[in-house]
C-alpha cells in the first residue's frame, strides 16, 4: 500500500478565477524519493501544502479530491495527527525557527517538548541528529545567527528528530549559494540512505538528477510526466515546459548530435556520462 495517495485532487485559491491545480492523481511508496518539478507558478508549493494537509485547513479555497496517508483520508485526521506522519521543510528556514529559543540545542529539540517526550530521550535523539547532520559544531549558536545553509540543515533536524515517515521539502536551496546547497543536499543523501520517504521540489535540476529516484513533471496546471528520473531527465521534453535538463544531458545531446559520441542512453549525471563515454569517444 502507498504511504501516500493523490486522487483527483482539484485546487482553486479563495480569491483566484482560475485552478491552480487540477485532477492530480499520484502514489508514492515507502522509501521512495520523488521530484516535483516545473517552472515557477504551477502549483509545486500549493501541492505541497495539499499532501500536509495545510491546504484546505490554513490556506483557504475550494478543493475537490483526496489525500490519503498510509490509507486514511487527512481530512479526517487532525494537524498533530498528520504531522506525525509527514515533516514539512519550507522553502524559507527563518519561517520554522520558533524564536523563543536561544541554542540550536534547544531548537532542535523543541517539537520533542511539545509531544512530552522524556527529557533524557529527547537529549539523546538531539545529540544524534546533531551528529547525523554533521552540526554539532552549531550545538551552542543562537538560531537567528546562522548562515542560511546552516539555518535550512537546522530546519532540517528539527523536522527529521521527529522521526516522520514521509518528509516533504520544498526548495530547500532557493536563497543559497553553492556552498550552502551542497552542504542542504548532503544531508538529503543521509536521508536518502536512511530509507526515508522524501518529496522534494527544487529547480537546481542537475542535484535533483544526482538523488531523486522519480521525477512528476507539472504544467498548465497538471502531471504531464510521471517517470523514473532518467526517463525525464533525457527527454528533451522537458524544456517545453520552461525547465532545464541536466547539463550532462545537454551536453550529451550536442555531442551525439556532431556525432562526436554515441551512447546507449542519455546520461544525465556526470557518473553516468563517465560509464558510457570511456572508449567511445571519437
Amino acid at each position: 500500500m502507498a504511504v501516500l495517495e493523490l486522487r483527483n485532487v482539484t485546487f482553486k485559491y479563495q480569491l483566484a478565477k482560475e485552478n491552480i491545480l487540477e485532477d492530480i492523481s499520484f502514489s508514492i511508496e515507502k522509501g521512495e524519493f520523488v521530484a516535483l518539478v516545473g517552472k515557477n507558478g504551477v502549483g509545486k508549493t500549493t501541492l505541497c501544502s495539499i499532501m500536509r494537509g495545510l491546504i484546505p485547513t490554513f490556506h483557504t479555497g475550494t478543493m475537490s479530491g483526496q489525500v490519503l496517508l498510509n490509507g486514511s483520508d487527512i481530512s479526517e485526521m487532525s494537524m498533530g495527527d498528520i504531522a506525525l506522519h509527514i515533516g514539512f521543510v519550507f522553502q524559507n528556514p527563518f519561517v520554522q525557527v520558533s524564536g523563543v529559543k536561544q541554542t540550536v540545542f534547544e531548537e532542535i529539540a523543541y517539537g520533542l517538548e511539545n509531544l512530552g517526550v522524556e527529557r533524557s530521550e529527547i537529549i539523546r535523539r538531539v545529540d544524534e541528529m546533531l551528529n547525523q547532520l554533521n552540526i554539532n559544531h552549531l550545538r551552542f549558536k543562537h538560531p537567528m545567527q546562522l548562515s542560511g545553509g546552516q539555518s535550512q540543515r537546522v530546519a532540517l533536524a528539527s523536522v527529521l528528530v521527529m522521526d516522520p515517515e514521509i518528509l516533504i521539502i520544498d526548495e530547500p536551496t532557493s536563497q543559497l549559494d553553492p556552498q550552502g546547497t551542497e552542504e542542504v543536499f548532503e544531508t538529503i543523501r543521509l536521508l536518502k540512505d536512511r530509507k526515508k520517504t522524501i518529496i522534494l521540489v527544487e529547480h537546481k535540476i542537475d542535484w535533483v538528477a544526482e538523488y531523486a529516484d522519480r521525477i512528476i513533471v507539472i504544467d498548465q496546471k497538471q502531471i504531464v510526466k510521471d517517470a523514473p528520473a532518467q526517463a525525464v531527465f533525457s527527454d528533451p521534453m522537458l524544456l517545453s515546459t520552461g525547465n532545464n535538463l541536466p547539463q550532462v544531458a545537454l551536453l550529451a545531446l550536442k555531442l551525439m548530435k556532431s556525432g562526436k559520441a554515441v551512447f546507449d542512453e542519455i546520461p544525465t549525471t556526470l557518473e553516468d556520462a563517465y560509464q558510457q563515454l570511456k572508449g567511445r569517444v571519437r
